[in-house]
C-alpha cells in the first residue's frame, strides 16, 4: 500500500465516506464537487478529476504538497486545485474544504433575490455556521474564480458561488465539514418554503447578542481568521458597531 494511503487509512476511509455520502444524497452529480483536507503542513488530500464521488476508491486519490505538485496517486487532482491551494494558504487554520451543488442552496446560487443566509434565521446555523456571502461568477477551473474568493475568506467559513455551488470549509475533519452542509442545505431548503408562503422572520439584533453569550460559554471559536471578526452581533449588525 502507498506509504500515505497507509499512514492516513483513518482519513483516507472517513474521506471516502464523506464523498459517498455526497453523492448519495445527490450533493454532487457526474463528476461535480470535490473535497480536500489538509493532513500536515505540507500535505493535502484532494479528490482526482473526472471521478464520480460515488464510485471513488482509496486508489483513486491523491496527495498533493501546497504548490499542488503530486506527492502520491496515480490520477490527475481535480481542476479546481488552484481554488484549493488559494483556501489553505490564506486560511491556515482550515483542515477540510468541500464544494458541492446541494439543490436548495444552488437554488439561491442562480437567484436574483435577497441572499438570506447572509441573514440570522436558526440559532444553530447562526452560531455554527454564520453568515454566507454570494462569491461573485467566473469560469470554472480558473484562477479568477480563486481570486473571487479572497475578499471573503479572512470573515466567513463557508460560500455561495454565484451560478456554480456551494463551499464549506471547517477546522475539524471532513465528517465535521459534511454537517455543516447538512446544516446549511436543511436552512436553504427552509428559506425557500418561507419565501414561497410568505415574509421571512429573522433573529432579531438581541437574539444574536445572547446566541453571542452562547458562544462564549462553550468556547466556541467564531467564523474567519482568528481575531478577524469580534463578535456575532458585529457580523450581523455590523451597522450597530
Amino acid at each position: 500500500m502507498p506509504e500515505n494511503l497507509e499512514k492516513y487509512s483513518r482519513q483516507v476511509e472517513e474521506f471516502l465516506a464523506v464523498a459517498h455520502q455526497l453523492a448519495r444524497d445527490k450533493y454532487v452529480t457526474s463528476h461535480g464537487g470535490n473535497l480536500a483536507w489538509r493532513l500536515e503542513s505540507d500535505l493535502i488530500l484532494i479528490t482526482p478529476t473526472q471521478v464520480y464521488k460515488g464510485d471513488l476508491r482509496a486508489e483513486d486519490l491523491v496527495f498533493i504538497d501546497n504548490q499542488g505538485k503530486v506527492i502520491e496517486g496515480s490520477r490527475r487532482p481535480t481542476g479546481e486545485t488552484p481554488m484549493y491551494l488559494t483556501f489553505l494558504s490564506q486560511r491556515p487554520d482550515i483542515q477540510t474544504v468541500i464544494h458541492c451543488h446541494p439543490p436548495s442552496a444552488c437554488a439561491i446560487a442562480i437567484s436574483k433575490a435577497k441572499n438570506w443566509l447572509m441573514r440570522p434565521l436558526y440559532p444553530e446555523t447562526t452560531t455554527e455556521i454564520g453568515p454566507v456571502p454570494l462569491v461573485p461568477y467566473a469560469q470554472p477551473l480558473t484562477d479568477e474564480l480563486a481570486k473571487n474568493f479572497e475578499p471573503f475568506l479572512p470573515k466567513y467559513n463557508c460560500f455561495i458561488m454565484e451560478n456554480h455551488g456551494l463551499v464549506a470549509m471547517s477546522r475539524g475533519s471532513i465528517q465535521w465539514t459534511m454537517g455543516l452542509i447538512d446544516l446549511l442545505e436543511m436552512t436553504a431548503r427552509s428559506i425557500l418554503l418561507a419565501a414561497s408562503v410568505g415574509e421571512i422572520k429573522e433573529l432579531s439584533r438581541q437574539d444574536v447578542i445572547d446566541l453571542d453569550h452562547v458562544m462564549k460559554k462553550r468556547n466556541l471559536p467564531l467564523f474567519g481568521l482568528p481575531g478577524v471578526n469580534r463578535s456575532l452581533e458585529a457580523l450581523y449588525f455590523p451597522q450597530a458597531e
